[in-house]
C-alpha cells in the first residue's frame, strides 16, 4: 500500500515526529484531499503533553484546507480538483496533519470564492464548535437558512463570552450578530477591545483588571430584560479552572447556561510541571444553585454537514 508522511504525537511531552501512514482510497461518498493548510487548536497541544484520548503513535489535528484528489464512486458535489475545507477527525485516515486525507465529502464544503486556504482553514474546528456550543450546551436556535425576518427570542438577552478574542471567540460573536443578538459582552486584553467591538460586542472588559467580575455584573444590570438582572448565558471558550472558571462562577446566578470549553485546564503543562485536566466542569469551582454548567465536546457533534459554512460566508476569519 502507498504511503505518505504525516505529523504525529509519539509520547508524552516529546517532539511531535513525522511518521508514514497509508494512503486510503477513498470509498462511498469519501474524497481524498491533498491537505495544504491545517490549523493547530488546543487540542493538539493537550493531547501531545498529556496523553488526552491518545493511542501513541496519534496523527493529530481536524481542521483541512487543500485539493480533492481523488473521489469515491457515490460523491455527488465534490470532483477531482475542487478547492476545499472540512472538519474530520474520527479515526487515522482523516486526521488534518498528514499529506491527505480521506473522508466523507459533507465532511468537506467548497471555499468561497475570495478566501484563501489560510483563512478557510481557520473555520471548520471554531465554526462547529460555535454552532454545537450555541445549540447543544446553551439550547439556543440558529436556524439554517436564516430567515430573513428572523429574530431569536433571547436577542435582547445579555450573553457573556469569555475568552472574545480566541479564535473560538472571535466566531461566536460573529455568529450571534448574524443571528441578531443586541447584548454580547467579552472578555479580552484591552488591545483586542475594538475588533471585537466591530464584530458585534457591545461591551468588552479586560480580563486582567482585578475589578472584572463587578464591571461585569453591573453592565448586565444595566441590559436586563423582563427585569431580570445577571447574564442568562455565559460562554467560556478558555476553560481555565482558575483564569475564567472560578470568576464566570461568580458571576452566574440561578438560571444562568454555561458552557465551557473541554478539557478544564486544572494546571497548565511546563517543563517541570504535567497538565492537569478535568472533565467534569462542575468539579472545577462552586456554583450557585441552579446554575446549568456543561462541558462543550465539540467532537460529539456529526449533525450538521460543512456545506452550511460555504453559503454564504458572513465571517472574518480569525
Amino acid at each position: 500500500m502507498a504511503t505518505h508522511p504525516a505529523v504525529a504525537t509519539v509520547g508524552l511531552k516529546k517532539p511531535l515526529e513525522i511518521i508514514q501512514v497509508p494512503t486510503v482510497a477513498p470509498q462511498g461518498d469519501e474524497v481524498r484531499v491533498r491537505v495544504e493548510w491545517t490549523a493547530s487548536t488546543p487540542l493538539d497541544m493537550h493531547q501531545n503533553d498529556s496523553g488526552l484520548l491518545v493511542k501513541h503513535p496519534q496523527v493529530l489535528g481536524d481542521g483541512i484546507a487543500g485539493t480533492v484528489v481523488e473521489v469515491g464512486p457515490d460523491t455527488k458535489r465534490l470532483k477531482v480538483g475542487d478547492k476545499v475545507f472540512g472538519f474530520t477527525w474520527r479515526e487515522q485516515k482523516e486526521k488534518a496533519h498528514q499529506e491527505f486525507a480521506t473522508s466523507n465529502e459533507w465532511l468537506f464544503a467548497h471555499i468561497p470564492e475570495g478566501v484563501t486556504m489560510a483563512e478557510a482553514v481557520t473555520v471548520p474546528n471554531n465554526f462547529v464548535t460555535v454552532f454545537h456550543s450555541l445549540t447543544t450546551d446553551l439550547g439556543l436556535e440558529t436556524p439554517w437558512p436564516k430567515p430573513g425576518n428572523y429574530v431569536s427570542p433571547h436577542a435582547k438577552d445579555a450573553i457573556l463570552i469569555w475568552g472574545g478574542s480566541s479564535s473560538v471567540g472571535q466566531y461566536a460573536i460573529q455568529i450571534l450578530r448574524y443571528y441578531g443578538y443586541e447584548n454580547i459582552l467579552a472578555t479580552a486584553s484591552k488591545k483586542h477591545h475594538a475588533k471585537l467591538q466591530s464584530f458585534g460586542a457591545k461591551h468588552v472588559f479586560d480580563y486582567n483588571s482585578p475589578e472584572i467580575v463587578s464591571s461585569i455584573l453591573n453592565a448586565a444590570s444595566q441590559i436586563a430584560t423582563d427585569g431580570k438582572a445577571g447574564i442568562p448565558l455565559i460562554y467560556d471558550c478558555i476553560g481555565s479552572q482558575e483564569g475564567s472558571i472560578k470568576p464566570i462562577s461568580k458571576i452566574a446566578k440561578k438560571g444562568t447556561k454555561v458552557a465551557i470549553l473541554l478539557p478544564v485546564i486544572v494546571r497548565d503543562s511546563s517543563d517541570s510541571d504535567d497538565p492537569i485536566y478535568e472533565l467534569d466542569v462542575l468539579k472545577a469551582a462552586s456554583w450557585e444553585e441552579g446554575v446549568a454548567a456543561r462541558g462543550v465536546r465539540t467532537h460529539f457533534y456529526l449533525k450538521v454537514s460543512m456545506t452550511r459554512l460555504s453559503r454564504p460566508f458572513v465571517m472574518r476569519p480569525a
